[in-house]
């Protein structure tokens, strides 16, 4: 499990730093492990794309402001669940949104979540699709509202290194160096100057 120290550095280095690890879900019994392809940072003190710029503290924003590592669940368009793991100091509002996952265990538990089928049944349009984006991360995992605040160390929903630390075996595919790119966030067009932030990362 990555420590809490990981999370407490600045939130740029750490949403690019979780590029390459895992996300693991365990629940009822069951493990889902993916390893992490694409990352958002949010800072709330000088970003008008964060939820508590400026400092914004409401009911949903609360969590932000919670110790590194902490996982903040937000829903978006009513719908869509979206993960993040708060970053810097306690009081100080950033955090990592999660954008997309490869599945690496339990892919027909995470194929059943989001298309009712086992991962063999998938078309190759649904494969392509299975977790490119934050709801879809929610949706196949499990994840929801009800995850909002878990504090970091939690076994329901961690982030780990390698692997190897759940007793599975990594992909050859996993050892090779990342190149990873850096570009605009999604879907902030209202966010003024922050639109052109350089704070997305992905492989």
């Amino acid at each position: 499990m990555l420590p809490q120290s990981f999370f407490g550095g600045d939130t740029v280095d750490v949403a690019r730093a979780l590029v390459g690890r895992y996300l693991v879900r365990r629940y009822g019994g069951i493990v889902l492990a993916a390893r992490i392809t694409e990352t958002e940072a949010y800072i709330g003190r000088m970003d008008k794309a964060c939820h508590a710029y400026n400092y914004r503290k409401t009911e949903r924003t609360k969590t932000l402001y919670a110790p590194p590592g902490t996982a903040y669940v937000y829903l978006i368009y009513g719908l869509h669940c979206c993960l993040n793991f708060v970053t810097e100091p306690a009081g100080e509002p950033a955090a990592v949104l999660i954008r997309g996952l490869s599945p690496r265990h339990g892919q027909d538990i995470i194929a059943e979540n989001r298309f009712h089928c086992k991962w063999g049944e998938m078309t190759a349009y649904q494969r392509k699709n299975v977790l490119n984006g934050p709801g879809k991360v929610c949706a196949g995992l499990n994840i929801d509202r009800s995850l909002n605040g878990l504090p970091h160390a939690s076994q329901a929903l961690f982030l780990c290194e390698r692997l190897e630390e759940l007793g599975l075996t990594t992909p050859e595919e996993d050892r090779e160096p990342l190149e990873i790119q850096v570009g605009k966030r999604i879907g902030i067009d209202y966010a003024e100057e922050a639109v052109h932030f350089p704070w997305r990362f992905y492989v």
